[in-house]
């Protein structure tokens, strides 16, 4: 995350591009040739790193009790 940048959400490689846009991106149907096609900034280890990043969250997301 980079203060001030995209609201500080997690961004990819200190670039505008958040992990929340790589994801939905690829929710949406749009493939990983089709995201580097369109944002040729990035790379298909960026992708991976969005997806890694997403999946180490949710492993360790809590909680919190009411």
């Amino acid at each position: 995350m980079v203060p001030g940048l995209r609201g500080g959400r997690p961004v990819i490689r200190g670039m505008r591009i958040t992990v929340g846009d790589v994801l939905g991106w690829l929710a949406s149907g749009m493939s990983v040739a089709e995201i580097l096609e369109d944002f040729p900034e990035l790379t298909e280890a960026d992708i991976r790193a969005a997806l890694a990043f997403a999946a180490e969250r949710e492993r360790t997301t809590t909680v919190a009790a009411e």
